[in-house]
């Protein structure tokens, strides 16, 4: 199943039917994202006219292309290579004209590959804001929020260093509702959020950033370009792959052999560790009910979890959403489950998630490992790594979020 899910992200199949119809006029790429490489790659095997451009993507997950240059930067927080590569990228872009079509390629991962600092912050200082907010345990739209209002780029910023040449976007989603303005930060979309709003952010998680940036966070030229600015008028974006369709390959997968599928969600959020309990229940009503008819049947969702950092081990959202689950279920017979991410990082572990069952508990009290103390820790990546338990895919090239499965036999 989580195969499935994956393989219906797979930018090679998604990407050509969204192509320009103009093969005649020149195709210039840009990019940005974990998936971004090998969209790039898909665009190269279909495009049939000239070709050239620059894409950025996490280290690892780069591929051979022959017309576009692949760059590789650090993800979740940014580094030096993405500075340089969105410089470039926005180099590219500005010197576009009216008869150009730019073509923009852009999945989870992108927002923070994309680096362009305002002038009034350092580089140095945005690491630490980003660090801090992926640490409050902040919805993904309100980190968003303040990265845009942060950055040259974000926020429909490079469509608008595109214009006036024609911008067609292609996104691969990662967000919970798909919102084009989320995914990625949204470079080429009009961004409907506000200076104020990021301020609100900052309060909200209890932020103290430095003075700088509480100054750039009140400079009108911070503001991003609205949905309705005429620089993206021309604009164009096509959404070519969402958690909703990963899931529903992966539903068809149960079908095929014999398990009733129930979809939960796309964009289910919160605490990893409550949505660990909260889908423990459910878990334990289906089967004391031996709901729905037929069984066996297995809960599927999606979206994004967050983690509030308490300790100090190596987590992962869907390791810690599994952890939790497992503790809550305490060896309950025929229920078993998986978490991991559709990118096959979970966390900033080259690791995609892990699986569990009614024995893990037991093993694990075998090896004197105790779940609730790592759990406290964030420490899951080490506790189903000294189970053999992890799920390990290498980088999967695409990314539609988390992908969570559980098992009622």
């Amino acid at each position: 199943m989580f195969s499935a899910a994956i393989a219906a992200a797979d930018p090679m199949s998604r990407v050509p039917e969204f192509l320009p119809s103009n093969k005649d006029r020149p195709l210039v790429v840009v990019g940005a994202g974990k998936a971004s490489a090998r969209m790039a790659q898909a665009v190269e095997a279909h495009w049939q006219g000239p070709l050239s451009g620059i894409v950025v993507t996490r280290y690892g997950h780069s591929v051979d292309c022959d017309h576009i240059e692949i760059l590789e930067a650090a993800h979740p927080v940014p580094d030096q290579a993405g500075i340089r590569a969105t410089e470039r990228i926005l180099q590219l872009v500005s010197d576009l004209q009216k008869a150009d079509q730019c073509l923009v390629l852009i999945s989870g991962g992108g927002s923070a590959l994309l680096t362009a600092p305002v002038p009034e912050i350092t580089f140095a200082e945005k690491q630490q804001i980003n660090y801090e907010l992926l640490a409050s345990g902040a919805a993904i739209h309100e980190i968003n929020c303040v990265r845009k209002h942060l950055s040259r780029v974000k926020g429909g910023r490079l469509a608008a260093a595109a214009a006036p040449a024609k911008v067609i976007s292609l996104l691969i989603s990662d967000v919970p509702g798909d919102d084009p303005a989320t995914i990625a930060s949204g470079p080429t979309v009009g961004d409907p959020s506000s200076l104020q709003d990021a301020r609100e952010v900052l309060e909200r998680y209890e932020i103290n950033p430095p003075d700088s940036i509480r100054r750039a966070l009140r400079e009108d030229r911070n503001e991003t370009p609205s949905p309705d600015d005429p620089k993206l008028a021309t604009a164009k974006t096509h959404v070519i792959a969402a958690p909703q369709q990963s899931l529903q390959a992966a539903a068809n997968v149960a079908s095929d052999n014999g398990v009733t599928p129930m979809i939960l969600g796309d964009a289910i959020e919160g605490e990893a560790r409550e949505m660990g309990k909260v889908m423990a229940g459910i878990a334990q009503q289906v089967r004391r009910n031996n709901l729905p008819e037929p069984a066996p049947c297995v809960l599927i969702s999606g979206g994004e979890s967050t983690v509030t950092i308490q300790g100090e081990g190596r987590g992962g959202r869907n390791v810690e959403f599994l952890l939790s689950l497992t503790q809550e279920l305490h060896g309950t017979s025929d229920i078993f489950a998986l978490a991991a991410d559709t990118d096959g990082i979970d966390g900033i572990e080259e690791v995609a998630g892990a699986v569990s069952g009614p024995d893990t508990l037991s093993r694990a009290h075998q090896l004197g490992l105790s779940a609730s103390e790592y759990l406290k820790n964030n420490d899951a990546h080490t506790f189903f790594e000294a189970l053999g338990d992890q799920v390990i895919t290498g980088p999967t090239l695409t990314n539609v979020n988390d992908f969570r499965a559980i098992l009622i036999v």
